[in-house]
């Protein structure tokens, strides 16, 4: 006959904190992704485990090209690789029409072997070397300019292959975020922005094909995007007035937030929808100087449409009681794969019925440093270890910027949308790490 362990009852002083704007959250529960369970996803692929629903990335991909071609047709999404830059998940938004973003010489390369012809690719942040410049010279690819001095690298690599290379001027501005992003690209009121086009326009190296933004990042206020767009409208405009010059596309990047709350803010923010969004940005774009020759818009959508189609799953290690009382758990996930977690309080779920009440808990990952904090405050049910957590929204920049710190990389496995399950990452072992030092 099966018994329940014996626990000696004991008893803690418990500190209470001041309850948070959104008051005590609910305890979450998750058993299944896609239909599968969770336990037996952790038996046979190991823990901690990156799951991954492509059904939902579908239909977020869907959803926001609906909501935008609803107002503005011309509409072209570009799959900002540094987001999540796994094969298998690039191909299924290039499957659905996106083309690639890449901000260096290594996504570039990964966008080409994943069958993105250059003309369908974008190259923009400010890491770009010669060579570089180059290769998206030699493939035709959108090169965006980040600064005056790649500007003359981009003439002089361009001049040199006899080539007009397609380059767009990415402009920062003032749309009343609080804090401008002004350290990428040419700035629009000091007259940078402006000047970085009419050196392009006259270049007969160059063919100033567009104009792009990026704004921020979590951007839950859609007066920013409209402010910004109407900049970027009447900057189209000043080029083709004093330029007689008339730009293909206009860029306005990405930024918009995802339902994953940050870290010390209210629960209930209100995150805005595809819909505002696109009222937002494609409404600006509908302008009277415009109409003969309306630019196609070009979003970069990431966090939005990746970070809650992900979950992470992980198994207790302990439990223990802080010196004040504080309820302790700690899981086989740390910060390492995880890094988000420095800014976003990721919902965290149980995986199996409780029946005894919740508690406040702190999690920590299992690495050995303090910084090592996956949530401060999370209501949970008497998990025990072994029990295992599932924590959701972690597709975002996570697998991209996770690292072999102390453990080592787990595997990500993809639900396809037929329901078969694929490892589109194995998890990493001693050799993987190693393969790369010398011995001396």
């Amino acid at each position: 006959m099966n018994t329940d362990m014996y626990e000696r009852p004991q008893i803690y002083p418990i500190s209470t904190s001041v309850p948070n704007k959104g008051g005590n959250m609910p305890i979450l529960s998750m058993y299944d992704i896609e239909g599968i369970s969770v336990n037996s996803l952790v038996s046979k692929y190991g823990s901690p485990l990156f799951v991954i629903s492509e059904r939902k990335i579908r239909e977020n991909i869907r959803r926001e090209k609906k909501c935008f071609a609803a107002i503005y047709p011309d509409m072209q999404l570009a799959w900002s690789y540094k987001t999540n830059y796994l094969d298998a998940v690039c191909r299924i938004f290039h499957s659905e029409g996106s083309w690639a973003e890449v901000v260096s010489r290594f996504e570039y390369e990964k966008a080409i072997r994943n069958g993105i012809p250059g003309n369908r690719i974008i190259f923009n942040g400010p890491n770009k070397r010669e060579e570089d410049i180059e290769i998206a010279i030699k493939n035709q690819s959108y090169i965006h300019i980040d600064s005056f001095d790649e500007l003359f690298l981009v003439e002089k690599t361009a001049k040199r292959s006899k080539t007009k290379v397609h380059v767009a001027i990415r402009v920062n501005m003032k749309t009343g975020n609080t804090t401008e992003w002004d350290r990428f690209g040419f700035n629009l009121e000091n007259g940078d922005a402006f000047n970085a086009a009419s050196l392009v326009h006259k270049s007969p190296h160059m063919q100033l094909d567009g104009l792009h933004c990026h704004i921020g990042t979590y951007i839950v206020e859609t007066r920013q995007y409209s402010a910004a767009t109407k900049k970027m409208v009447g900057l189209s405009v000043k080029i083709k007035k004093e330029l007689q010059h008339t730009v293909k596309y206009i860029d306005m990047g990405g930024g918009f937030a995802s339902h994953t709350p940050l870290k010390n803010s209210c629960y209930n923010i209100s995150i805005p929808s595809f819909n505002d969004y696109a009222e937002a940005v494609a409404n600006e774009l509908l302008c009277p100087e415009l109409i003969e020759n309306p630019p196609r818009l070009i979003l970069e959508t990431g966090r939005a449409l990746i970070d809650d189609t992900t979950t992470l799953l992980t198994t207790i290690l302990s439990t223990k009681r802080s010196s004040k009382g504080r309820k302790i758990t700690v899981i086989d996930a740390g910060v390492n794969i995880l890094f988000t977690s420095f800014w976003y309080s990721h919902p965290i779920a149980a995986t199996k019925v409780y029946n005894a009440p919740g508690e406040e808990t702190c999690i920590y990952g299992p690495l050995c440093m303090n910084i090592d904090v996956i949530r401060e405050s999370v209501y949970l049910p008497p998990v025990t270890r072994g029990d295992i957590l599932a924590i959701r929204n972690t597709g975002a920049y996570n697998i991209t910027q996770s690292m072999q710190f102390i453990n080592l990389r787990p595997a990500v496995v993809l639900i396809m949308a037929n329901g078969d399950i694929c490892v589109i990452r194995d998890k990493e072992e001693t050799e993987v790490a190693t393969q790369k030092e010398h011995s001396i």
